[in-house]
């Protein structure tokens, strides 16, 4: 439906003056009301892509029976307010045409250029590929939209003014969608309302959602605070009144606006705080913007002087600004009659931050062109968008990452040099460590904070002073990923955790193939390149990998075994001409002392193997027992004692996927064990046993008293690190020498 204009405003055709036209040719002058800050050829521009737009959704209609088009309008609209750019409206306009239109990305290429086809390609849903769940598609398509926005922060802005008007428009959808869009909206654009210093939009996405979510609970509030409001109305005028005196009376012009929490942040502190609402006291509160960032400190001792403090509430953001750019001080007064009042004291400039956080760079680049402010709101998160999808390749995942970067509060710590580093309420020395650097992270070993020696689990708190201890040789640890907050640090260990685990697999499977071949008589491997490349190709059809450093690391990590590739590949080597070595053949099997027709030769351990070997955690071997090797599927070689009844369930099961092992001659590493200790109870009992275990020179890494209560004699588990079974031995009998000890043995499951 293609309306013209003239002068500014539009004019509907004689055949189109129905009323639904009306409305929608009225909406779209409403908009070009809002465009007085762009030239005319960018007008010019967003009317082009409204005539596209109102073109393609012809004659589709909103939930309430208005023209569809009225919801890109309102879209647009909001982005307007924000002062975005002529491309970001026409996307604006636009970004429901590829969706739900046919439109392709290449016509509006075409029609409007790459960028704005880039932003409407941004803001589209996945709906077209297939996805197992609901949860996979939307994952997926909340991956795309971030990625776009990682790139382009207007596409961010664009949904965000998208979902503003869906939820204002909440009440025409059915019942039974209020509550999935209303939770998507609390738990996802609010907090990223927020992330992005979007404040407005932030509160009213906030109190929406509440609103659909709990109907009752926000009517009777909505009721409360009314009368509230109605009750104090005098009490604000007073402070109003006193506090614009008192800043005349020091020849301070200022501005002074009242603020009121919203229903939601009321009814939140009254859910978690158990209140009730005449217990929260700080509903109403004044905005204070000072021309100078120096007025915001001489008015802070103004209003100090006229009210007295309430200890412990005062925060001071304009030296330490949050993580999403916003600077104020605040400030809570006891003002007449007792009332708890909170201030906030800011310049013109973070005033626009405050409200508009992204958006305040293209609402200063309307108003003043060669202002760079705000530029930098919000990058750093942004950037750390790209560096999980970096090292994040399922999407499910990767959505996990984001939520947990979505927290609206922070706590603001120092490096050793007093550089300032915002992280997450509840973050760990670890967050700490990986926010500095992934290389710093990787490679931490101990931390200090406050000049104190500290665990790496510790969670930081306001003013900490965080020294991190690296070591060069020092790699991530799994148990690490129990307690780091931050996407980042999260998705860093787990993608070096990855990379480390396929190096690892990679040389196990590389040895394990090579001593399969050499018992089928071919001394080495081939190389890839020159005359074998076929060979390694037709080897590659035959297991179904697509390179031969996956079919090497299927064989590490125990998906392909080793001997029956071993098999094949020996058969295409003879096609080559390539001859299996009798000599080779009968030394192999003396050797492996076996017959068989299988064998894989012996794999040596030494503990360096990283995580393609496990240890069994059920008989947890050490050096000097008996052990087998079982190829786990997918799981790499997980090495078993010979008497482990585990292991032997699994032999008689699976026995094709066992592998003869053995202990190197000198192990780099200490192991695990478990010792049980039969205890007669008494004070000091544990640190006695404990000081013998140490006086072995072995470390306890975990003790387990059981749940029992304590009875005359009492078992205690403790898992210990040795060296061997000799090393073992030797804690076992300083054990049996402690008074107290009446039994000390190995544990066998």
């Amino acid at each position: 439906m293609i309306t013209e204009a003239v002068n500014g405003t539009l004019q509907a055709p004689a055949e189109q003056a129905h009323p639904a036209a009306s409305a929608a040719a009225a909406s779209f002058a409403a908009l070009l009301g809002k465009l007085d800050y762009l030239g005319p050829a960018d007008i010019e521009s967003i009317r082009q892509a409204y005539r596209f737009a109102d073109e393609a959704h012809l004659g589709q209609l909103r939930k309430n029976g208005d023209p569809y088009i009225t919801h890109p309008i309102a879209v647009a609209a909001q982005c307007a307010e924000w002062k975005l750019d002529a491309q970001a409206l026409m996307s604006a306009l636009m970004h429901d045409a590829i969706e739900d239109c046919g439109v392709t990305k290449e016509e509006l290429v075409e029609r409007f250029g790459a960028p704005v086809a880039e932003l409407v390609d941004g803001l589209t849903k996945l709906e077209k590929l297939e996805f197992d769940t609901r949860e996979q598609n939307q994952a997926e398509s909340f991956r795309k939209m971030l990625l776009a926005m990682a790139k382009d922060v207007r596409v961010i802005l664009i949904k965000l003014a998208d979902r503003t008007h869906n939820m204002r428009t909440l009440g025409d959808m059915p019942r039974s969608k209020w509550q999935r869009i209303s939770s998507e909206t609390l738990e996802i654009y609010a907090p990223i309302a927020h992330r992005l210093g979007l404040n407005f939009t932030y509160r009213e996405l906030q109190d929406l959602a509440f609103r659909f979510l709990h109907p009752w609970r926000y009517e009777v509030l909505s009721k409360a605070l009314n009368k509230s409001r109605n009750r104090r109305r005098d009490l604000i005028a007073r402070v109003q009144r006193e506090v614009e005196a008192e800043f005349a009376s020091h020849g301070m012009s200022v501005r002074i606006m009242g603020r009121e929490k919203t229903l939601y942040s009321v009814y939140r502190k009254m859910d978690n705080k158990h209140l009730s609402f005449s217990q929260v006291t700080d509903i109403y509160g004044f905005r204070i913007v000072v021309p100078e960032l120096t007025d915001c400190y001489t008015g802070l001792g103004v209003l100090h002087q006229l009210y007295k403090p309430l200890p412990g509430k005062f925060r001071d953001y304009v030296a330490i600004p949050k993580v999403n750019g916003y600077q104020s001080l605040h400030t809570t007064l006891i003002g007449p009659f007792g009332t708890n009042i909170e201030f906030q004291l800011r310049t013109h400039a973070m005033d626009v931050v405050a409200e508009s956080g992204v958006a305040a760079h293209w609402l200063y680049k309307a108003s003043e062109p060669n202002s760079d402010m705000s530029q930098r709101l919000g990058t750093q998160w942004l950037q750390s968008l790209l560096d999980i999808q970096q090292e994040t390749h399922d999407a499910t995942e990767f959505w996990d990452h984001i939520k947990i970067d979505l927290f609206p509060d922070a706590v603001y710590v120092f490096t050793p040099k007093s550089k300032i580093m915002a992280l997450p309420r509840g973050a760990t020395v670890m967050d700490f460590a990986y926010a500095i650097h992934s290389d710093v992270g990787n490679h931490t070993v101990s931390a200090r904070i406050n000049g104190e020696q500290r665990p790496l689990r510790t969670e930081l708190a306001n003013g900490d002073v965080v020294e991190i201890v690296t070591a060069d040789k020092a790699e991530p640890n799994p148990a690490w990923l129990s307690f780091v907050k931050t996407g980042r640090a999260r998705s860093k260990i787990r993608h070096h955790l990855k990379t480390v685990a396929q190096e690892k697999s990679h040389e196990l499977g590389e040895r394990m193939l090579s001593q399969a071949l050499r018992s089928e008589g071919i001394a080495a491997l081939p190389t890839e390149d020159g005359q074998y490349q076929a060979t390694w190709d037709k080897l590659l059809r035959f297991t179904g990998n697509k390179s031969r450093d996956e079919l090497l690391s299927d064989i590490g990590m125990g998906k392909r075994i080793a001997s029956m590739v071993g098999k094949k590949l020996a058969v295409l080597l003879s096609e080559t001409g390539l001859k299996p070595d009798a000599l080779l053949i009968s030394t192999e099997r003396y050797a492996s002392g076996e017959d068989e027709s299988v064998s894989q030769g012996v794999v040596t351990l030494d503990g360096s193997e990283g995580m393609s070997v496990q240890y069994a955690p059920c008989c947890k071997p050490i050096p000097g027992d008996g052990i087998v090797g079982y190829l786990g599927r997918g799981e790499g070689l997980v090495v078993h004692a010979d008497d482990c009844p585990t292991g032997k369930r699994l032999l008689l099961r699976d026995g094709e996927r066992f592998l003869e092992v053995e202990w190197a001659d000198e192990p780099v590493r200490s192991f695990d064990t478990t010792v049980v200790v039969t205890v007669t109870n008494g004070k000091g009992v544990l640190a006695r046993v404990a000081s013998s275990i140490a006086a072995a020179e072995a470390d306890i890494t975990h003790v387990d008293m059981g749940d029992e209560p304590a009875q005359t004699a009492t078992d205690i588990r403790f898992s210990v690190a040795v060296r061997d079974r000799q090393h073992l031995a030797d804690v076992l009998r300083s054990l049996k020498r402690t008074p107290s000890v009446i039994k000390a043995q190995r544990y066998k499951p």
